[in-house]
C-alpha cells in the first residue's frame, strides 16, 4: 500500500516510487511544501557544532538551541527563529549548498545536493514521522539547552550522533 503524507494541504507521495518529487525535481524546483517536507525532524542541524580552524572538521555537540524543544524535535518559534537567534542558518534553495556544509551526514538536503537519496527511515520513505526517532537518528531526548551549560566548555560536550 502506497503511502501518503500531506503538509500544508498538498499530498507528497513517499515510498519506493521513482517519480517521488526529490527524485525528479532539483531543490530549486520543489514547492514550499516539498521543500519542507524533506527535512526528516531529527534536529541534528538545532546542535551546536565546533570546528576545528586547521583541518575545517566539525563536531557536534550536546546543546542545543534554547529554541529547540528535546521531546519533539521541533522549533518553538520555527517561522520567527532568525528574529530570536540571528546565527540561526535558514537553509534555502539559493543557499543549500553552502548550508549542506554544515548540515549533519544524514539531512536530506545535503544527501540531494551530493546527488544521493533519502535514506530508508526518512518520513518521505516510511510514511512514518516517528521513523527518523526509532532509527535512532534524532537527538530527542539526547541533548540539554544553551541556557542549561557554561557555553565556554562546549569542547567538553562534544559527541558523535549516528
Amino acid at each position: 500500500m502506497d503511502v501518503y503524507q500531506t503538509i500544508y494541504g498538498e499530498e507528497l507521495l513517499n515510498k519506493n516510487d521513482n517519480s517521488a518529487f526529490w527524485r525528479t525535481k532539483s531543490l530549486d524546483q520543489m514547492t514550499p511544501s516539498e521543500w519542507e517536507s524533506l527535512c526528516d525532524g531529527c534536529g541534528q542541524c538545532c546542535v551546536m557544532q565546533l570546528e576545528n580552524e586547521e583541518t575545517n572538521q566539525l563536531f557536534f555537540t550536546d546543546v542545543a538551541c534554547r529554541l529547540f524543544d528535546a521531546d519533539t524535535c521541533r522549533c518553538t518559534s520555527y517561522q520567527d527563529r532568525q528574529k530570536h537567534v540571528p546565527s540561526c542558518m535558514v537553509m534555502t534553495p539559493e543557499n543549500v549548498a553552502e548550508c549542506a556544509e554544515f548540515a549533519p551526514p544524514t539531512c536530506a538536503y545535503k544527501l540531494l545536493v551530493e546527488g544521493q537519496d533519502l535514506y530508508d527511515w526518512h518520513p518521505l520513505i516510511s510514511g512514518d514521522p516517528q521513523s527518523v526517532h526509532q532509527a535512532g537518528i534524532s537527538v530527542r531526548n539526547k541533548v540539554v539547552s544553551e541556557q542549561e551549560v557554561d557555553l565556554d566548555n562546549l569542547e567538553e560536550r562534544i559527541i558523535d550522533f549516528p
